[in-house]
């Protein structure tokens, strides 16, 4: 067993995966089954509590299928588990993916059953990438998904990403920093999403620092010295005694002081907000923002902002880490067509729609109205979502989008959306999806041939 911290390296990304990806790898190669397949990642119904998903998590995905190789270890590993033969396990060490991949860009709004991307490839690559390709599509358009419903409910406000300690492990808190930091969120706490992905880092202070210190005003005192632009945590005690703290310190510094804002962790946040600003402003400290944390949601957003308080920006942690009301999608990755035929699966409740499709976005005034999936070579009216992302194997430059183009996308493609759709009460009606006569007409008779 290794000793080292958990993570997965890219020499071991193979081996993530599920088992029976890998022995249906093996029974693909027995029967030298390697025709052309379509698998489609997509989405069977939206969770109550949303009237749509921004798509996320297309970097990492063509990330995986560039870089995705068996190493003498990880083939030494499989080795170990019996299930794989030796002449199997030496055709894995020349694997590659070699196929293309059509997908929306990272930062659409998407709605049920509309193709987030599809695979082309000899039908062994494509199974192999459906677990890793589920997982990091899935988890960062949940990310996504419920950051952008607190920034609409924010409302203008600023947003800062405070999560990253009770997510679900490492790679979810870097990878939520990124999908947030697309959905609209202006920056995180996470140093390391910082790093690897330059989105903006943030941070106050810590209850611990003040009670470190015999008094309040001796920690803000002490903090403001070495962080003149700070924002300085006053809950800790008494919140509004906290405020006129910081208002002493005002008072000491004179024109030294530089202090951003306050904020407030507990209580009735817009309540302490209005008794916060009236202090500050009566002190002549207009300037001095006011920041909220504590246990927010899109719902206390909205509640707070529609009360008027004078809150500036907002931190929220657990309950958009993990997404608390909708934490999983009823995501599905599938095969829709082998050897130039469409295929379908007729589980009740588990349809696939054959082949591959593109979905076109019907917009009237600059508004979305609706959309239609169909078949790929169809050509109907609307917008088409689904681009070439990646070719043989490697990316197309449609592929490469930068972290900001990203978020701008998924700013203006939001703005787009009925304003029943954008809200986070449930939309009446959802926005319509519908699949087109010819779609409709291959289902049947894919349907057909296996009745």
């Amino acid at each position: 067993m290794d000793e080292r911290l958990p993570a997965v390296t890219e020499a071991e990304l193979a081996l993530f995966t599920d088992l029976y990806e890998l022995t249906m790898l093996q029974a693909y190669w027995h029967e030298g089954m390697a025709d052309e397949a379509v698998f489609s990642l997509f989405t069977r119904r939206l969770p109550e509590s949303r009237n749509y998903l921004l798509a996320c998590g297309l970097e990492d995905a063509l990330a995986y299928l560039e870089a995705v190789r068996f190493s003498d270890d990880a083939s030494a590993y499989l080795r170990t588990v019996g299930l794989f033969t030796e002449p199997f396990l030496e055709w894995l060490r020349s694997f590659r993916f070699t196929g293309d991949v059509y997908a929306v860009p990272e930062g659409t709004p998407v709605f049920a059953n509309e193709p987030i991307l599809e695979i082309v490839a000899p039908i062994g690559e494509a199974q192999l990438a459906e677990t890793f390709l589920m997982n990091q599509v899935h988890y960062q358009t949940v990310a996504a998904s419920k950051a952008a419903r607190i920034v609409h409910a924010a409302a203008g406000r600023g947003v800062v990403d405070f999560g990253m300690r009770r997510m679900h492990g490492t790679d979810a808190a870097l990878k939520a920093a990124r999908a947030f930091h697309i959905a609209g969120v202006d920056s995180t706490s996470d140093v390391l999403a910082g790093r690897v992905y330059g989105v903006p880092i943030a941070g106050t202070m810590a209850h611990s620092y003040v009670q470190a210190f015999d008094r309040e005003i001796d920690a803000f005192r002490t903090f403001a010295r070495i962080y003149p632009g700070t924002t300085l945590l006053v809950d800790t005690y008494d919140t509004l005694d906290g405020v006129r703290r910081v208002i002493d310190l005002a008072g000491e510094l004179g024109g030294a002081f530089q202090v951003r804002g306050v904020r407030l962790d507990s209580g009735d946040l817009a309540d302490l907000a209005f008794g916060a600003r009236e202090l500050l402003d009566e002190a002549g400290l207009t300037g001095v923002r006011i920041f909220a944390s504590g246990g927010l949601d899109e719902y206390e957003i909205e509640r707070i902002v529609a009360s008027g308080a004078p809150i500036d920006a907002f931190g929220v942690g657990t309950k958009m880490g993990v997404a608390s009301d909708a934490p999983a999608l009823d995501i599905a990755y599938k095969l829709t067509s082998y050897a130039g035929r469409g295929r379908v699966k007729l589980s009740p409740g588990k349809p696939i729609l054959p082949g591959r499709k593109q979905v076109f976005r019907i917009e009237e005034g600059g508004r979305a109205v609706r959309d239609i999936i169909a078949r790929y070579d169809e050509a109907l009216p609307g917008r088409p979502l689904l681009r070439k992302v990646m070719e043989g194997g490697r990316r197309l430059p449609a592929g490469r989008d930068t972290l900001d183009r990203a978020r701008e996308r998924a700013r203006d493609e939001i703005a787009r959306l009925p304003d029943r759709v954008q809200g986070l009460a449930p939309a009446e009606p959802p926005y319509p999806v519908e699949i087109s006569d010819r779609l409709r007409a291959d289902a049947a008779e894919a349907a057909r041939r296996v009745t």
